[in-house]
């Protein structure tokens, strides 16, 4: 697009484009209906019919092709759908900063995390981000897989994300940076780890025993099947699927069959807080590091840089 054409525009938006014309688009998103869209928006047909022709004009082109089966964004209408979330997020985000600050705090951050990162460092590194101008800080955290958590942040709702840097996911329009990799390490209870460290490790003789593994295609699980199949083993069937590393420890102590390969880590906090034992095994795996994700194009708010500050820290120090 031409410079003079691309400054119109810009002015164009700037001076005609409001809040409610982004509530429109993401209403017309949802519903795939002009006549649900009117009914939801206590409006009519014909004046919502009006504002989305307006929209068009404005951004220059059609947002939606409509069809029997009702309405789907055009390709610039997924562009612009996806600035309208974010600018909608953005301002949800305002609200409870402002709420935050009258409460006598300083900024909310909202961060989303994967299964499998440690507690206690997500805590180290909450409590080690100290704002600068004083006051508090309040965090809402979100839990998921990393394919989850990465389009939350890209339309911000999440402020950064912890997950897995892999090939597998889609980096596209955030930054990362790899924070520390994890080890394996097998867990079961006390009584099976010392008698299972009495012996060599046998793939063999293990997968007999009632495993506790994470979801099918996840890294994690991906990864104790690489170690069996290595082995020349079949991976085991699990008896139980899980992500939550305390149902995982529950289980472990609760079962003498049961075992798991979680990263050392967890398997560490495990000890620590459910009573689980380490097996005294040796094994490698290449299981995706840990990495801090942000989003590109916008400059991080001072908060957001202060807990990565603190976060970077703890892995450094901790890991």
């Amino acid at each position: 697009m031409p410079a003079n054409a691309s400054a119109e525009l810009l002015r164009r938006l700037s001076s005609r484009l409001k809040m409610r014309h982004l509530i429109l688009l993401l209403q017309i998103r949802q519903h795939g209906s002009l006549t649900r869209v009117a009914e939801q928006m206590a409006s009519s047909q014909p004046a919502i019919t009006n504002a989305l022709a307006e929209l068009e004009s404005l951004f220059g082109g059609t947002l939606f092709d409509r069809s029997v089966r009702g309405m789907a964004p055009t390709a610039l209408g997924k562009l612009v759908l996806a600035r309208a979330e974010a600018m909608i997020h953005d301002l949800g985000h305002l609200v409870q900063d402002m709420e935050t600050a009258a409460a006598g705090h300083v900024a909310h951050l909202h961060i989303g995390v994967i299964p499998f990162v440690p507690g206690r460092l997500l805590s180290a590194a909450i409590q080690h981000t100290l704002p600068q101008d004083g006051g508090r800080l309040t965090v809402t955290i979100h839990e998921g897989t990393s394919d989850q958590l990465l389009p939350q942040l890209r339309d911000h709702t999440l402020d950064l994300v912890i997950g897995r840097a892999s090939s597998a996911v889609d980096v596209q329009d955030v930054a990362f940076e790899v924070l520390y990799r994890q080890q394996a390490r097998m867990i079961a209870s006390r009584r099976l780890a010392a008698q299972l460290g009495r012996s060599k490790l046998d793939w063999r003789a293990l997968v007999g025993l009632d495993w506790i593994l994470g979801a099918p295609h996840t890294p994690m699980r991906e990864q104790v099947a690489d170690l069996f199949l290595a082995a020349g083993v079949a991976p085991p069937s699990p008896v139980v699927e899980s992500y939550s590393s305390k149902l995982i420890g529950e289980m472990i102590v609760g079962n003498e069959r049961a075992v798991s390969i979680v990263p050392a880590d967890i398997a560490e906090e495990l000890v620590r807080t459910a009573g689980v034992a380490i097996v005294p095994y040796s094994f490698e795996w290449t299981l995706p590091p840990i990495a801090l994700f942000t989003r590109t194009g916008s400059p991080p708010r001072p908060i957001e840089q202060q807990f990565a500050a603190a976060l970077r820290q703890q892995c450094q120090g901790g890991q």
